[in-house]
């Protein structure tokens, strides 16, 4: 039997106007700044390692967490972000940061091993 109405109407949203109440921005995980337009949900534990916790972040903060630390690294660290910030690099590049948009972008530096 066929459903009257499908869950996945394409034309059901078709008239209603377009809401632009701003969404509550979210601070980023490591660095502390509201999130901007794009939000990476983040795995502090990799999901390799049974990581099941997400946390918002901005894509080059992310970005620059997997340039400098292994998954077995992140999983030694977990949810201490902490413990993060005391690593020389992520304490520069958290400085660095503070004052960028958060919409901000920039190239990143291939991981160093």
């Amino acid at each position: 039997m066929a459903r009257k109405h499908s869950k996945h109407d394409p034309y059901r949203d078709q008239n209603r106007e377009e809401d632009d109440t701003p969404i509550a921005a979210v601070n980023c995980w490591l660095c502390g700044r509201p999130t901007g337009r794009t939000i990476v949900w983040h795995h502090p534990v990799p999901k390799s390692r049974g990581g099941r916790d997400v946390v918002p972040m901005h894509p080059i903060c992310q970005q620059t967490l997997i340039a400098n630390f292994t998954n077995s690294e992140l999983q030694r660290f977990g949810m201490d972000v902490e413990g993060l910030l005391l690593n020389p690099a992520i304490r520069k590049f958290v400085d660095w940061v503070a004052n960028k948009d958060p919409d901000f972008t920039a190239p990143q530096a291939k991981k160093q091993r």
